[in-house]
């Protein structure tokens, strides 16, 4: 695979930030500019296309210029769903490209060859999908995705009722990339307005 080529990337904001009192997580600003914005900026030069996915009033993301796709799986189903979402709009907008990438909204620091870096080793592996690893815990929201197997991810959704990321990559073969955790680990997320104080610390890392 060549780096991005046929890959579309999709940022997942579907969640209902609980922990973060409500509101959209990737919104809130750090260092002078949201969160969102960072992870733009990280994911955009790593894919063709990218697309954001979120519930509710897509005019609230306008100015990122994206287009947003709400979850096609009613119910709040979890980023699983996002995943399905991300396929089916690909098979139907982007029919060459053979990859969803998905990444949460609110991890500030992502790697810049995370994609690469999965593609890699889909390729080298023989495997069917890829995510990342830091610090011992894999991240099964960062993942690269065969855009071919959205039937297989639906019927597995509403028929055998699976909402967990790691009960539907059981199924399959799965590489997993690890990232190196020192000094900060790329996939710190700003869950908790705590979180959001220690990043402003870790930008200085990063």
């Amino acid at each position: 695979m060549n780096p991005g080529r046929g890959v579309v990337g999709l940022l997942l904001a579907g969640g209902l930030s609980r922990r973060m009192g409500g509101g959209d997580k990737c919104l809130r600003v750090l260092g002078g500019q949201t969160i969102l914005s960072r992870i733009v900026s990280v994911i955009r030069p790593q894919v063709e296309a990218l697309i954001l996915n979120a519930n509710g009033a897509p005019e609230r993301f306008a100015e990122f210029g994206l287009s947003v796709v709400p979850d096609t799986v009613a119910g709040n189903a979890g980023p699983l769903a996002g995943v399905l979402t991300g396929m089916e709009w690909v098979a139907a907008n982007y029919p060459d490209s053979e990859w969803l990438a998905t990444v949460p909204t609110d991890a500030p620091f992502l790697p810049r060859d995370l994609i690469q870096r999965m593609q890699t080793a889909i390729e080298e592996e023989g495997t069917d999908m890829a995510c990342a690893s830091s610090a011992g815990r894999n991240h099964p929201v960062c993942g690269l995705w065969p855009v071919r197997l959205r039937d297989a991810l639906r019927e597995a959704m509403i028929n055998d009722e699976i909402r967990k990321v790691d009960r539907w990559t059981g199924r399959y073969g799965l590489s997993v990339i690890d990232f190196d955790a020192n000094p900060f680990d790329p996939f710190f997320n700003t869950n908790r307005p705590e979180d959001l104080d220690r990043a402003e610390k870790l930008l200085s890392y990063h």
